[in-house]
Formats: structure tokens, C-alpha cells, sequence
């Protein structure tokens, strides 16, 4: 893929039409900085996990965790008190061996290519936001499962299959209700035309609408995205202001008197118009709720459950095997924590990539799906230029080496997506 990014220098003659020589040209330089650092950051990360493996790591940050929870009054017995002390550490040294991957990521890649909007203050201050909620989330979470493993007997995986499920099916409900708005700014979708529009579609299909929301996705990136959440009749749509060629603060002119940079973000106007116009955006809407309507969300869900089911009960099968915690460098204790880790992380990992590679052309089969419900809408010939300002806002590059594609694109490539809506589109 990096060689079909240095040697594609010329737009193609099929996409002509479709992209410009400069934009073709800043997508290319755009995606091949993105294909280093990931290599690299990559790189490092295998590194790190392979010296943590050789150098006993882990069994030194378990040890480190009954120290400390020892001489806060809890002895041995107190696993799950030690287990989530394990936890906060390692989730801890996650989040500062990962931060100058992040800055660096942030600062000079998406800042050299226009999509950064945050400040440094704001940055961290983000950063330490997620990293609180995540542990108030995760510790509570991972002390009942451990919890339940102990307790549940020979029958524990179904207790604990259980758990996750309604755990994930709550998160799902509260998450941009209570959690995302931690993050960013929700505000309802004013009254007007685009309103009214997206409501008579969700109702032409059936779909349980009750609120749009515009969420300021500007503050931190001028990446563009939709998508819907909420359960049985209470859906609710959530639109980025970067997708809207209204809302866009990279259309918007900065109010006299205003340096461009306040506290939190910085004020990035190009004068480069991006998003897109209202029948684009209801374009878009239809693709997403075609994922709706066609059932993948609910699949999605099943094959997710179904995965975990299997996983806890091959963990069950497991979790007995004392050679496991060994290689591990656990010779008198057999920890839950620890065990599910090895099993989950490392033992697992074939399968899970295997999994991934499924669920990949599974999600392009969706995305397939949901672009031929757009065009039963009618929405082809809106669908169809929404496709490109978007790949032009987002800097997508549209050639691709045919493997890489198949092994990680979740979403098909442009060309693929643009030929199957082009027939209608012509009609």
C-alpha cells in the first residue's frame, strides 16, 4: 500500500471526474505520513509487548499492585482488590507510553494536514477527562465480573456472558446521553428545512426518530461523521458540524475582533468550503438508515454476543491450566485477572484476527447493502457526490493495493462504491 502511495503521483483517468490534480495530490502525501507513523507506532508497540514478555512485566506490575494494596490493609485474599490496583497501573502506563504517539499524531501529522482544531491546553484536559471517566467506568465494571467469575461455579461463563451483555447494551443507552456530552457539545438541530426533511425520511421508512442533534465535532478535528443510536422507539440522530456546509467553522468567517484562537480550540478558517448541502447530507442519512432498516445494527449485536458467549466458555475450559499462568511467569498464584488477560489477549489472538478479517468483509457486504437503500430512496445522484466531498474533506486516497483493501477497509473503496451507485445516478 505505501508503494501504491509514492508511485500514484497522477490522478487516475477513471476518477477524472472526480478529483482534482491538488486534491489528489494532498490525499496522497496526507495518507502516506499517516501509513509511516502507523508503522512505527506499530512497531514501537510490538517491541514494548514483546520486552514486557521476555523482562516478566506483567507478574512485576502484579506484584507491585499486591505491594501497594497490602499496605493499604488488604492481604492476599483481597485479589480483587490487588486486580484493580493491576488495573489502574497498567491502564496508566498504556495512556503515558501512548501519549507522545498521540501529541505527535495530533500536533504534526493532522496539523500539517489541516484537520487539526485543538490546542495544547485542550488537548490534556481531554486527555485527563477520558482517562477519569474511563476508570470510573472499568474499574467498577471489571470488580463485579471478577466477582461473578469467583462466585458463579461451574456454570460462571454463563453468568459472566451475561453480564457483558447487559453492561454493553447500558453503555450503549447512556453513552451520548451522558457521556459523549463530557466531550463535546450536543445542541439540538434548529427548526428549518433540513430538519423537517430528516424527519419525513425516518418517517417514510418508519424509523422511531425523536431528536437530531449537531454535535461540535470542530473542536478537536475537521473529520466529517454521522450515525444514530437508542433502542426500540427511541432513536436519535447525531450529525457532526463539519458534515454540514451550514455549520462547518471551516466555512464560517471569524467574528471581527476576533486572534482565532481562544482558550480551548483554534479557529481554522481556510476559506475552503467543506461538508455538504442539505439533499447530500439526507443522502447520508438515508446510507445509515439503511443500516437500520436492514437489520446490520441488530446483527452486528447477535454476532458480538454470540463471539463473547464462545470466548468466556473456552476461557472456562482454560482457566484451570497452570502451564498457562507459568509461561507467564505465574508459578504459585493463578490470578482471574491475569488469567483472563493471557487467555483474552494472547491466546485468543489468532482467532480474533481471524474474526477481525470476517467481520471486515461482512461490514463492506453492509456497506454495500446500505448504499443500494439510499438509491431506492432516490438518493443515488446525492449519495454519489456526497461520496467524493467527503473523501475530498477527509483527504481519502481513492487507489488502494488490492490485499491491503481486503484486510482493513471496513467500508469499501470509493471507486467500488461510486460504480454501484453510477447506473442509477445516470437514470
Amino acid at each position: 500500500q505505501r508503494r501504491v502511495y509514492r508511485t500514484t503521483t497522477h490522478v487516475p483517468q477513471e476518477l477524472g471526474q472526480i478529483m482534482d490534480s491538488e486534491t489528489f495530490e494532498k490525499s496522497r502525501l496526507y495518507q502516506l505520513d499517516k501509513s509511516t507513523f502507523s508503522f512505527w507506532s506499530g512497531l514501537y508497540s510490538e517491541v514494548e509487548g514483546t520486552m514486557i514478555l521476555l523482562y516478566g512485566g506483567i507478574p512485576f506490575l502484579w506484584n507491585l499492585s499486591g505491594q501497594i494494596s497490602g499496605r493499604a490493609g488488604f492481604g492476599p485474599e483481597y485479589e480483587i482488590v490487588q486486580s484493580l490496583i493491576f488495573l489502574l497501573l497498567a491502564t496508566l502506563f498504556s495512556a503515558v507510553t501512548g501519549l507522545p504517539w498521540s501529541l505527535y499524531n495530533t500536533f504534526v501529522i493532522e496539523e500539517k494536514h489541516g484537520f487539526n482544531q485543538q490546542t495544547l491546553g485542550f488537548f490534556f484536559k481531554d486527555a485527563i477527562k477520558k482517562f477519569i471517566v474511563t476508570q470510573c467506568i472499568l474499574l467498577p465494571v471489571t470488580s463485579l465480573l471478577l466477582y461473578i467469575i469467583k462466585i458463579g461455579g461451574d456454570y460462571f461463563f454463563i453468568y459472566a456472558w451475561l453480564f457483558t451483555l447487559v453492561v454493553s447494551l447500558v453503555l450503549v443507552t447512556i453513552y451520548a446521553d451522558y457521556i459523549a456530552p463530557l466531550f463535546d457539545k450536543f445542541i439540538p438541530l434548529p427548526e428549518g428545512e433540513l430538519k423537517q426533511q430528516i424527519e419525513t425520511m425516518a418517517k417514510s421508512i418508519d424509523f422511531p426518530l425523536t431528536k437530531v442533534y449537531v454535535v461540535e465535532g470542530s473542536k478537536r478535528s475537521s473529520h466529517s461523521n454521522a450515525y444514530f443510536y437508542g433502542f426500540f422507539k427511541n432513536k436519535r440522530i447525531v450529525l457532526f458540524d463539519t458534515l454540514l456546509e451550514d455549520y462547518s467553522a471551516l466555512n464560517k468567517e471569524p467574528a471581527e475582533g476576533e486572534d482565532g484562537e481562544n482558550e480551548e480550540t483554534k479557529s481554522k478558517t481556510k476559506n475552503k468550503k467543506q461538508g455538504c448541502k442539505n439533499e447530500e447530507v439526507l443522502a447520508v442519512l438515508g446510507h445509515e438508515l439503511g443500516h437500520w432498516k436492514l437489520g446490520h445494527t441488530v446483527k452486528n449485536i447477535i454476532i458480538s454476543q454470540m463471539n463473547s458467549f464462545l470466548c468466556f466458555f473456552l476461557f472456562a475450559v482454560l482457566i484451570g491450566r497452570k502451564e498457562l499462568f507459568a509461561a507467564f511467569g505465574f508459578y504459585d498464584t493463578q490470578p482471574t485477572l491475569i488469567g483472563l488477560m493471557i487467555i483474552f489477549q494472547f491466546i485468543f489472538s489468532p482467532y480474533n484476527e481471524v474474526l477481525s478479517f470476517c467481520l471486515t468483509v461482512l461490514s463492506r457486504r453492509f456497506e454495500f447493502q446500505a448504499d443500494a437503500f439510499a438509491k431506492d430512496l432516490g438518493k443515488a445522484k446525492d449519495l454519489y457526490s456526497a461520496l467524493i466531498k467527503l473523501n475530498k474533506d477527509n483527504l481519502g486516497f481513492p487507489v488502494s493495493d488490492w490485499i491491503f483493501s481486503m484486510w482493513h477497509y471496513s467500508h469499501p473503496p470509493l471507486l467500488e462504491r461510486l460504480q454501484a451507485l453510477k447506473d442509477a445516478k445516470q437514470e
